[in-house]
């Protein structure tokens, strides 16, 4: 049986992002990039709140003293005391900060995007000795998540159409032995291409296929075990959430849709949800002291 995702906020985000479950608050806050917002959801009352942002956030962490850190345009960020934790090393035009996560350890780990696809974004970690370069030669860097051990991280380049798997030492924060993961093979009709990403209990990869309309689940060896479709074209980014840690939320966008994929995905900037027999698993949260 194909289980789809289902809506649950019509938010119409232009491009809806970084999902972070908080379990303290039974909320789920995202980014709305280009609208330079953060949105909190609250599953039970339906409530939604909006809070404007200096630049785009291209995405964020809670901090292990109830604050915020965030990846944004010129810098990482601490959004309590807006101090700037790392400038953006990247100079050239369009730069800016996309997908993120935190490490077994509460590392932060952040991409960044090369909107003209010259391989000059990069994948960067931030601990208490600065913002270090981890992988470079990048278009989109995104899907980031770890296994269940925390010994293997998963990332992707979207326009590449492939996610690497890289071994993970949590003691040191470094990355080796990449190979790859997934490839996916567009064709004229299906553009569908590796965006966010969480993984499961059983150590499952889900990601969203943006431009695809589909999410994707593959086992730890890479085969590819179920395909969930979504009502929006442009599914961005899944993470796990609920009580129970087993609904998987799924933000969407609506830029980069033609028109004719905005009437065929009317829902297109949702936020969408789907029940999973495997629950995920809860970060870390940002400890600026590893």
């Amino acid at each position: 049986m194909v289980t789809p995702f289902e809506l649950v906020a019509d938010l119409r985000t232009r491009l809806g992002e970084g999902p972070v479950w908080e379990a303290a608050h039974g909320t789920l806050r995202l980014t709305d990039i280009p609208a330079r917002r953060l949105i909190r959801f609250d599953p039970e009352s339906g409530r939604i709140e909006t809070v404007e942002t200096s630049e785009e956030v291209g995405c964020f962490a809670p901090t292990r003293d109830g604050g915020t850190v965030a990846a944004m345009r010129s810098g990482i960020f601490d959004l309590t005391t807006q101090r700037r934790l790392a400038a953006n090393p990247e100079t050239y035009s369009g730069s800016r900060f996309n997908d993120g996560t935190t490490d077994p350890r509460g590392r932060f780990l952040a991409g960044t995007v090369d909107p003209e696809r010259q391989g000059r974004a990069a994948l960067y970690r931030l601990d208490r000795s600065g913002l270090t370069r981890l992988v470079d030669g990048l278009h989109t860097s995104n899907g980031l998540a770890f296994s269940p051990d925390g010994r293997t991280l998963y990332h992707a380049d979207t326009p590449r159409f492939v996610v690497r798997a890289y071994d993970y030492d949590a003691d040191t924060g470094t990355m080796s032995n990449g190979r790859e993961f997934i490839r996916l093979t567009p064709t004229d009709t299906d553009q569908g291409r590796p965006d966010g990403a969480a993984v499961d209990a059983e150590g499952c990869y889900w990601t969203a296929l943006y431009q695809g309309a589909r999410v994707h689940r593959y086992s730890p060896k890479g085969e590819l075990l179920s395909v969930h479709p979504v009502p929006a074209q442009s599914p961005t980014m899944p993470c796990f959430g609920g009580p129970d840690m087993q609904t998987l939320y799924l933000t969407s966008a609506r830029d980069g849709c033609t028109p004719e994929q905005l009437a065929r995905y009317p829902q297109s900037g949702g936020l969408f949800a789907l029940r999973t027999d495997v629950p995920g698993l809860p970060k870390p949260a940002f400890d600026p002291g590893v």
